[in-house]
């Protein structure tokens, strides 16, 4: 039943606007799940307390704090986004950081993965002792810190340093390293690779995954080495490699130790990092404000370069379960 009210118009009556819908979603769960699911969540309390705590809490201050101008000492004083224009107007370091910080990503990220990679194809061959090597070569991603990275400062002294030292015995003159602008950077690239041992140490779980089924039906189809490792060994290992950039590429972005380490961003700003100006903003300066910006677009900077990555990974990455490409 309906009431007319114009030509071609009719409302709905009394009975047909009190009717409820179902909620077919909601779905009641038996005694014992409940009290599974409560004990689950007391189970990992601790976790959500501490989570809060010292990682949520801390965010969501820090995006807070972005907003604002703090010295540690008196009062925040709201800004709202003169912050972020700042950064791209007014502030040069700002621009210098940002492109040291990627000169490094670009020559550390790649080399590293080339690295490792080969590393991985000689040590996943079937010789006598070769548990050893892999042991040898996995151990300075071990031995990381403080004491490693003073390490590398000696190695690097343009007077006694092992390099230069090597570097005169066949009539070369080695550079001044970390106290010249032009080779500083390239020397905490050098540095970098120190650490490629976990790379390698992936890489080579990923080519014993690989089915030697595959490399069997190639071999008997008349492909050589070099068409097996490239159509083969290769695409069977991009997801181990998509991987290993994704983490990578983060780790370089944040890379802060070496620089206020040996340089503390010198010379003349040449290893001054995006991380490393972050904390001078924050802790040194005492610009808490401005450094809490600085950190929040570092996070969405590393947030749309890996979202890219994610989108252009299935043009190149693929998983022998699916048969073709991600």
């Amino acid at each position: 039943m309906s009431e007319t009210v114009s030509v071609g118009t009719t409302v709905p009556t009394e009975r047909a606007v009190r009717y409820k819908p179902k909620l077919f979603f909601i779905k009641r769960i038996s005694p014992l799940a409940a009290h599974r699911e409560r004990w689950f969540y007391l189970m990992i309390s601790p976790w959500l307390i501490g989570f809060v705590l010292f990682q949520g809490g801390p965010i969501v201050a820090s995006a807070l704090l972005s907003l604002t101008n703090w010295d540690l000492v008196h009062a925040p004083e709201w800004v709202g986004l003169e912050h972020f224009v700042a950064m791209f107007t007014q502030d040069p370091l700002f621009w210098k950081t940002s492109w040291n910080t990627l000169y490094y990503t670009v020559g550390s990220v790649p080399t590293g993965l080339v690295l490792a990679f080969v590393l991985a194809l000689l040590l996943n061959e079937r010789v006598h002792g070769v548990n050893i090597f892999r042991t040898i070569f996995f151990l300075p991603s071990v031995l990381s810190g403080i004491a490693v990275i003073l390490l590398w400062g000696w190695i690097f002294n343009p007077k006694f340093g092992i390099i230069n030292g090597l570097l005169a015995t066949i009539g070369i003159t080695g550079p001044g390293w970390l106290q010249d602008e032009q080779w500083a950077m390239p020397a905490l690239i050098i540095m970098s690779f120190w650490g490629v041992g976990w790379m390698m140490l992936v890489y080579l779980a990923g080519l014993q995954g690989v089915p030697k089924e595959l490399y069997e039906a190639a071999e008997i189809d008349g492909a050589g080495s070099w068409a097996r490792f490239r159509h083969i060994t290769v695409p069977m290992v991009s997801p181990v490699t998509f991987f290993l950039l994704i983490t990578s590429m983060i780790g370089s972005f944040q890379v802060f130790s070496q620089s206020y380490v040996l340089t503390h961003g010198g010379p003349n700003n040449a290893t001054l990092t995006y991380g490393l100006y972050i904390y001078f903003n924050a802790f040194v300066w005492n610009k808490m404000g401005y450094g809490a910006a600085l950190a929040w677009f570092l996070f969405a900077a590393i947030l749309v370069i890996t979202l890219i990555q994610f989108k252009l990974a299935g043009r190149w990455v693929f998983y022998e379960q699916e048969g073709s490409r991600n």
